[in-house]
């Protein structure tokens, strides 16, 4: 069973408007899907329906591709799909020539799970004919049906969310935390084994994208990292801490964790800066961004011990942060997400900038968030910016102002 997106009409957009279309992303979170999807429900814009596909997981189309990407393109002619093309990036420059003698729009639609070397070898061989999007799993708003909105607190948006949006529970939040936003844990009506799925998981990810593109040498070494930075979801980065509970150097946790980032397994968020400021940290903060897979490596089979455990307030801030993320992304837009964080320990979980304004957001496991927690945000009086209206995303029942300009929104509302 197929979940709608929320990015279909960009992907369309985008299809109609470049020659060449790539969507980026983790594995697993849907692209093909997506691109097929489009393709053959008629909603392919640019081209009509009938366009080919071909996977460069396939070890001997990949190969054709590498050794013969001038006969690989006349062997699977545009309109065409190809599926993780970070496998042959080679083939770029070819398709580059392609499109630059036929000018049609919407030829040639990418995949690629490597997201930000992926990006980089599309606009050196690329540029100016390639449309990227990138696709996160699943968020709550495509889990129940509802329109996706970029999010910030403001009293427009909020007062939209509140219009046919149905109450969720602490029960339920930590059910979807738990069970993490991946397609194939919601598709159809006989659903995976959550920690078999991402057992599975995992060893395709080790298998695949570590083990064939990364050359990491000592696979068991990579998956105790993969399980502390999973056991750091929702804290700053410090790598010296990383490095020294696996017993590697701080290069090589690094290295380990670029590709962790590059692969779309986790997210930086970069701290805000403001020249007026001068007390800022300057270590960025680190989420997965699928909370079931750091649910998975952190052994949290299941949402009440999650609920009850010491980690439960980074998995919330983890889950909400992704949720801001994915609605960003499901508009085509990069999300403008920023921390604050000071050595007075003044801290900021999230600052949304957009449109001149800056927006803070303190994310609370707590139903019932007192004044105290936009207490930081005063820190931000002094800023180079204006300062529109904040909130605090809780587990609160319902939408009330906390102040003139502060709201407690319940998390169902991101």
């Amino acid at each position: 069973m197929y979940v709608p997106r929320a990015i279909e009409p960009v992907v369309s957009s985008i299809a109609k408007a470049f020659p060449v279309l790539l969507v980026t992303g983790p594995r697993q979170v849907g692209k093909t899907t997506l691109l097929k999807h489009i393709a053959e429900a008629g909603r392919d814009l640019a081209q009509p329906p009938g366009r080919n596909y071909v996977t460069l997981d396939d070890p001997l189309q990949r190969r054709l591709a590498v050794e013969e990407p001038e006969l690989f393109l006349e062997r699977f002619e545009a309109p065409v799909i190809i599926d993780e093309i970070q496998y042959a990036p080679g083939i770029l420059p070819y398709i580059k020539m392609r499109v630059d003698r036929d000018g049609t729009k919407g030829a040639y639609w990418l995949t690629g799970s490597q997201i930000f070397h992926l990006m980089r070898d599309a606009s050196e061989s690329l540029a100016g004919r390639v449309g990227i999007v990138h696709l996160l799993g699943l968020s709550q708003a495509e889990i129940a049906g509802r329109p996706s909105v970029p999010f910030l607190p403001t009293k427009e948006f909020l007062a939209t969310k509140r219009r046919g949006t149905e109450k969720g529970s602490l029960t339920e939040v930590f059910t979807a935390i738990q069970r993490g936003s991946l397609p194939a844990l919601y598709a159809g009506e006989k659903r995976p084994d959550v920690e078999q799925y991402y057992s599975s998981y995992v060893q395709a990810y080790l298998q695949r994208d570590i083990k064939d593109l990364m050359q990491v040498g000592d696979e068991l070494a990579f998956l105790r990292f993969l399980t502390a930075a999973a056991a750091r979801t929702g804290q700053m980065l410090q790598y010296a801490d990383l490095a020294r509970d696996i017993g590697i150097s701080q290069p090589t946790a690094k290295k380990w964790l670029s590709l962790l980032v590059t692969s779309g397994i986790v997210t930086l968020v970069e701290p805000w800066h403001d020249n007026t400021l001068t007390r800022m940290i300057k270590a960025p903060k680190l989420y997965f961004l699928d909370t079931g897979l750091a649910a998975y490596l952190t052994r949290w089979t299941s949402p009440e011990a999650l609920e009850a455990g010491a980690s439960a307030g980074a998995f919330f801030e983890t889950f909400v942060v992704s949720e801001v993320m994915k609605s960003w992304y499901n508009a085509g837009k990069t999300p403008p997400v920023f921390y604050y964080r000071d050595k007075d320990r003044n801290e900021i979980d999230l600052i949304l900038e957009s449109d001149g304004e800056i927006h803070p957001v303190e994310i609370k496991k707590s139903a019932n968030p007192g004044k105290d927690a936009i207490a930081a945000f005063r820190v931000l009086a002094n800023a180079g910016k204006s300062v529109g209206s904040g909130g605090v995303v809780c587990c609160a029942s319902e939408y009330l102002p906390l102040d003139a300009k502060n709201s407690i929104v319940p998390w169902w509302m991101v």
